[in-house]
């Protein structure tokens, strides 16, 4: 991965000549001020349908074991980007039977031409579909967080930077009573990852009550940023969703029909408050200053 790499990548993902319909982008779905997730519930094509899942979003998306909400068998950023690219049913980015097309246009930009030429020197040609898919990919792994308040107390030592309450939210999601931990492990808060010594073990999947079967555990990583939340985008808020997880501990049998590792009791309003205030500390305002106010701005969305 190189800092040309990189940059192409970067532009790539803001560019809505990739769509079908040249006014939509992967940051239509993904959008940075919301930590590359989407506020719509089901994230929507570019030709205006809608797709089954909430868009996931990509802070620290290089970490994923997995991609996608339903797909344990997608482990590669390139994989994954082939889905958005290529799918049918329904359109997302409508590239499908336009790939030679969108890499003629490509490389007759000089701009683009020799920006390929610097990221990928040793093939030829350098614009093709491979190389894009490449290039997009090497830029969603430098989607890097870990400045958020949270980041201050634990490892550098700050501990004024969380408040009482948000201390007290920490102790109660790493509780076995509340459980929370269970399913969003690990320095993403979401289960297992990979880095440069590999997989800690296989895609972390749980039941959260919302579907039949399990789902991929998300990152809580700035999750004050990327309501709507579950797969399906069903909440507005994190009190909803607390509100949801709670109410699973009255369920008959309780929440370990569902899941074993889902909270044992219901929740008070303290608690309710302490959590959503840890919660909140996960954010990573830095992160977000990253990416300039075009770039935040130029959704490229339908009317």
């Amino acid at each position: 991965m190189s800092d040309a790499k990189v940059a192409l990548g970067r532009r790539l993902f803001f560019d809505p000549q990739l769509s079908v319909t040249g006014a939509y982008s992967c940051a239509s779905c993904h959008d940075p001020r919301r930590s590359f997730a989407d506020d719509r519930p089901r994230a929507v094509g570019a030709t205006g349908a809608e797709l089954p899942h909430n868009a996931l979003a990509l802070v620290n998306v290089a970490y994923n074991v997995s991609f996608g909400w339903d797909t344990p068998k997608v482990r590669s950023l390139e994989a994954q980007m082939l889905m958005p690219l290529l799918n049918e049913h329904p359109v997302e980015l409508g590239v499908r039977g336009r790939e030679r097309a969108l890499c003629a246009r490509l490389a007759a930009d000089p701009d683009y031409a020799a920006a390929f030429a610097a990221s990928f020197p040793d093939t030829t040609p350098a614009v093709n579909f491979d190389t894009l898919v490449k290039a997009i990919a090497a830029f969603e792994r430098t989607l890097i967080s870990g400045g958020s308040p949270f980041d201050a107390h634990v490892f550098a030592g700050e501990h004024a930077a969380l408040s009482p309450e948000a201390r007290a939210g920490m102790t109660l999601f790493f509780s076995a009573r509340v459980g929370c931990a269970g399913c969003h492990s690990g320095f993403n808060f979401a289960g297992n990852w990979r880095d440069a010594q590999g997989e800690t073990g296989a895609p972390s999947f749980a039941r959260d009550g919302t579907s039949e079967r399990p789902l991929r555990v998300p990152t809580l990583r700035d999750v004050a940023l990327t309501a709507p939340y579950m797969h399906d985008g069903r909440f507005a808020t994190l009190a909803q969703v607390l509100e949801h997880y709670s109410g699973l501990a009255l369920r008959p049998g309780g929440a370990a029909r569902i899941d074993r590792r889902l909270p044992r009791a219901p929740l008070n309003d303290a608690e309710r408050a302490a959590l959503t205030a840890f919660l909140e500390s996960l954010t990573d305002r830095a992160f977000i200053g990253r990416f300039s106010a075009g770039e935040r701005q130029a959704d490229g969305r339908l009317p």
